[in-house]
């Protein structure tokens, strides 16, 4: 595994179909290849709108198999382009079981490895309960040419046990396909205090765990379908060092294809200076396993 890795995230507003924001992703990968990278990560849910907002049975039909026919698209350009991608998922496993699925596909047209997001909200505008059933495959990291990749989905990425479940099972990147955003009806000041705590708690995942962080979140304002206020997604994608340092940032609003370059043997630097996983008090953490102390 080299140590300088040029990764690309593709920070997309929602194009209006799936064929379309098929071949939004498309150009991208194409873009992200001819300037040098080696890995790219994509939006959650990057084929559709943020349909969530809503509970609605009809929106089941935005499933597919994996593998299906985005998988088999996303992987052709994966093996053409020499590609490691992370793409973001609604999986339809069995009738009545859904999934919200990252797939991650090494320079190849077949599949590397999925994960299932483990956390599931149910919050005003993002329903997810009532589409997702919640992640059984752990968190295991995803063996690829460019390392082992610990792929977290959106709401995971406010848990440090996720994070930290990934680092010691190995993991050398922590990567979340994302997608958050405003209530438009927020003040400023309180739109701000939700976007920096975002970009705050995934620093902290990388600074506790010494491992860089690749954050890419959708943008872009999408309208509620039951006549709600709909969301303004917050774009800001990001990555982070393992000292949580900011590699590279893309805007809050618009597509951009954020590139950057991660040195790899900085996090056996860092973690050789502060070593939190030599430190852990693994003797005393019994109580995490309980859902709270009455």
């Amino acid at each position: 595994m080299a140590h300088k890795l040029k990764v690309a995230l593709l920070q997309e507003t929602n194009q209006g179909s799936r064929e379309a924001n098929l071949d939004a992703i498309e150009a991208g990968l194409r873009r992200a290849a001819a300037a040098g990278a080696q890995l790219v990560l994509l939006q959650e849910l990057h084929n559709g709108p943020y349909f969530c907002q809503h509970e609605d049975v009809a929106e089941f039909e935005r499933a597919e198999p994996i593998p299906g026919p985005s998988t088999q698209r996303i992987g052709v350009l994966a093996q053409e382009l020499s590609l490691v991608v992370v793409a973001s998922l609604f999986e339809r496993r069995a009738a009545g079981l859904y999934h919200n699925t990252a797939v991650v596909f090494d320079r190849s047209a077949q599949i590397a490895g999925r994960y299932r997001k483990m956390h599931i909200p149910d919050d005003p505008a993002f329903y997810e309960k009532f589409y997702f059933t919640p992640g059984d495959l752990g968190f295991e990291p995803i063996s690829t040419s460019v390392g082992r990749l610990g792929v977290l989905v959106c709401w995971d990425q406010w848990y440090p046990e996720g994070a930290r479940l990934m680092a010691l099972a190995g993991a050398d990147l922590l990567l979340y396909p994302t997608a958050i955003g405003w209530d438009p009806a927020d003040e400023t000041a309180e739109k701000e205090r939700q976007r920096d705590a975002w970009v705050t708690v995934q620093r902290g995942h990388a600074i506790a765990n010494g491992l860089p962080v690749l954050a890419c979140n959708r943008s872009g304002f999408e309208a509620a379908p039951d006549g709600g206020r709909g969301i303004a997604f917050w774009g800001s994608s990001f990555v982070a060092g393992p000292q949580g340092e900011f590699i590279a940032r893309a805007g809050d609003t618009g597509t951009e294809l954020l590139l950057a370059e991660i040195d790899l043997a900085r996090s056996e630097a860092v973690r050789r200076i502060w070593p939190f996983l030599r430190d852990r008090r693994i003797d005393a953490y019994a109580d995490l396993t309980r859902r709270y102390r009455d």
